[in-house]
């Protein structure tokens, strides 16, 4: 019995311990984070830049897009002002791309001082608030244009509605028939719920710099890159996980299509499609109101968990049929002998 106590006590002080250094690790992370969370001053006095391009670089670091910078209309309709002409406009339609070509300030202007110049051709040119080109415009660049789409508010309410039916569908039939799922009735894989924990890093990560650094955000949106080499330190780990994401998903489909069926391996990816727009939404919106770095260190300390339990049942591979095997002798599925 004085054993068992001690047994207890002692597990509950190495959790205790893992949930301190892991709260230690994750605080020690995000701040780090923070501390290199801004995209570097352009040098303007290097003697070689000419006066355009020292401009040219002092607009992009405080606007984030620059004179050439290619857009394209995202609303039904653009009005231009064809300034300093009264009552004279300009009319853009969705699809038409422009290009930015000057830059005013109206002092005057109680809506928005800054005032832009956009250029459809030489024809038709005009002005419009900064704040209302943003609205209705979007980076010609096809990452930027990803970014707005995933973004769009319509598409994210229509995913959430598909995700939750999905999930609920899916429940029914899991309930009736026992389909593979992630976490319940699993495969023997750690790679999906890793999958599902990399997308609750990816979406704490993305709405952290929104809350916090939404500038570097914004600069990225007009300057997008798939290198996590060429910008800051969040937005490197941002991208990374990115990158880690797709890499394990195809581990993910490796793993499921050996072990499963292929009808049922297509009911397990809806099932893990589902988890992933759960778990995007549900830290999106709980990373807004700072309780999201804590659910996400729960779901860390239950992967590894997860981690822990799986390398512990299948430590070796059976060499006739490879299989996971807890231990070496013989192999519980075709019955080899393995020494």
């Amino acid at each position: 019995m004085r054993n068992e106590e001690l047994s207890m006590g002692s597990e509950e002080l190495r959790m205790k311990n893992g949930w301190r250094m892991l709260f230690f690790i994750l605080c020690s992370s995000f701040f780090i984070s923070l501390v290199s969370c801004h995209y570097p001053h352009p040098d303007l006095e290097d003697e070689n830049l000419s006066e355009s391009t020292r401009d040219s670089l002092a607009y992009l670091y405080e606007r984030h897009y620059t004179w050439n910078t290619n857009l394209e209309v995202h609303a039904d309709s653009v009005n231009l002002a064809c300034l300093p002409v009264k009552d004279c406009y300009n009319m853009l339609h969705r699809g038409d791309r422009v290009v930015v070509a000057e830059f005013a300030i109206h002092p005057t202007d109680s809506v928005d001082s800054v005032w832009v110049k956009l250029a459809h051709s030489q024809e038709i040119q005009g002005w419009l608030r900064e704040s209302e080109m943003m609205h209705a415009f979007v980076p010609t660049d096809s990452i930027s244009q990803f970014i707005y789409l995933f973004s769009d508010t319509h598409a994210s309410y229509f995913v959430m509605i598909f995700a939750l039916f999905v999930a609920v569908w899916l429940f029914r039939a899991f309930r009736r028939k026992q389909l593979r799922m992630v976490y319940f009735n699993d495969i023997d894989s750690i790679f999906p719920l890793l999958l599902c924990l990399l997308m609750a890093f990816s979406a704490t990560v993305y709405e952290s710099m929104q809350v916090f650094v939404p500038d570097t955000w914004q600069h990225f949106y007009f300057n997008p890159t798939l290198s996590p080499f060429k910008v800051p330190f969040i937005l490197s780990v941002f991208l990374m996980s990115i990158w880690l994401f797709i890499i394990v998903l195809l581990a993910v489909l490796d793993d499921l299509f050996r072990q499963l069926s292929p009808a049922a391996a297509i009911f397990y990816l809806l099932g893990l499609a589902s988890c992933c727009i759960f778990c995007y939404f549900f830290f999106i919106l709980t990373t807004s109101i700072y309780v999201g770095y804590i659910f996400l260190a729960a779901f860390l300390w239950i992967f590894l968990k997860k981690m822990k339990t799986s390398l512990a049942a299948s430590r070796y591979c059976c060499g006739q049929c490879g299989r996971k095997i807890r231990a070496k002798g013989v192999c519980p599925h075709c019955g080899a002998i393995n020494e």
